[in-house]
């Protein structure tokens, strides 16, 4: 589904992407980690081709998806609130994109009904512009907008972020449905390691642009190694804290006065 290979992008002298060869397949259901900084966003952006890479390649079923937007027929992703029209009303919005994948109204208004208990009565009929939703309900809108149009690969950054507990409890049941049934890549990446544990069977973690493991997660199988890992990096980080700190302490090396002599 998605091939990787030779990727890297820098922002002046940082680091933001460097994968030499991944390979996600069809039907993967992954997610990706990593503490802030580590590049996930990044990297989303560049299999997008909403970021031009410094060197290598991002294929989509053997499209480079910088030399043709054949692969955006059958994609679906939401990054951001940036990649929704907010001065439309939500159903303006969700028939905009059906139209753009050959949707009728019927036929958006059909695909809206399994999202109902998502949207929780909050976002349509509410008759106000995208802008004056909350970043909760505006989160609903740009999930519901990329699967809308049933795509077999699905991108979302951060999709459990501005929701309450209930709404993410039920787009994990969404997201794992939707993989099942349609057989779809869905790559999430999130900082709720619970949530990414619950649904993924495979994770990818990311430190400094690289993935440094590959873990098959079974039965929650993956939780533990995550744990140990951003716990190993906290108690690094604050051992690191500690020493400068104890470094900022010591006193200063005298050096001898001169002595004076009448």
């Amino acid at each position: 589904m998605i091939q990787i290979t030779d990727l890297e992008k820098n922002f002046g002298q940082k680091r933001a992407v460097s994968i030499d060869n991944y390979t996600i397949a069809l039907g993967d259901m992954l997610g990706l980690v990593g503490n802030n900084g580590a590049g996930k966003t990044t990297l989303f952006r560049l299999i997008l081709d909403l970021l031009q890479a410094d060197r290598g390649q991002v294929t989509i079923d053997e499209i480079d998806v910088s030399h043709s937007e054949d692969w955006k027929t059958f994609t679906g992703a939401y990054i951001d609130d940036g990649f929704l029209i907010d001065y439309l009303t939500p159903e303006e919005y969700f028939y905009f994109i059906g139209r753009m994948y050959g949707l009728s109204k019927e036929e958006v208004d059909d695909r809206l009904h399994p999202f109902e208990r998502f949207m929780n009565g909050e976002v349509l009929g509410q008759r106000k512009f995208i802008r004056n939703y909350s970043m909760g309900n505006k989160q609903k809108i740009g999930i519901i907008s990329a699967m809308l149009h049933h795509p077999r690969l699905l991108i979302l950054d951060e999709p459990f972020n501005f929701l309450d507990p209930s709404s993410q409890a039920v787009i994990k049941h969404l997201l794992k449905r939707y993989n099942e049934e349609h057989g779809a890549t869905v790559i999430i990446s999130s900082h709720n390691l619970n949530h990414t544990v619950d649904i993924c069977s495979r994770i990818a973690l990311l430190e400094n642009g690289v993935i440094i493991r590959d873990i098959r997660n079974e039965n929650n199988s993956a939780e533990k190694e995550l744990e140990d890992y951003f716990n190993v990096s906290v108690e690094e980080e604050i051992r690191t804290e500690e020493a400068e700190e104890e470094k900022e302490k010591e006193p200063e090396s005298k050096t001898e006065e001169p002595t004076i002599t009448d």
